[in-house]
């Protein structure tokens, strides 16, 4: 049986697993441009609202928080700069406290 020579390549549209997920999936409806606010605090409670009121989550909202923080940073974090990168970078240790799971 003969392999296929086209591994891996795309077929049909062109439009990224990504975008999807961003468009369709609830856990993913953020406040407008909440990552371009700067504000690690801000970023890190609106991400946490969106957890907590997500019906569609497969986790609980503490996973889900982060992953959306995790997501946002592989998905956009190539086209950002370091200034930009940097409030979300720290907004991912604000859910830790946000849901007392602070390491002692």
């Amino acid at each position: 049986m003969k392999k296929s020579s086209h591994r891996g390549r795309r077929t049909g549209s062109k439009k990224k697993w990504s975008a999807k997920v961003t468009s369709t999936s609830n856990a993913m409806d953020l406040e407008k441009d909440i990552f371009k606010s700067g504000n690690p605090e801000k970023i890190a409670r609106s991400v946490k609202h969106s957890a907590e009121t997500s019906k569609r989550r497969k986790a609980g909202p503490f996973q889900s928080a982060m992953s959306m923080l995790n997501f946002y940073l592989n998905r956009a974090g190539k086209n950002l700069s370091r200034k930009e990168k940097e409030p979300i970078e720290k907004a991912k240790n604000k859910p830790r406290k946000l849901y007392g799971r602070e390491e002692k």
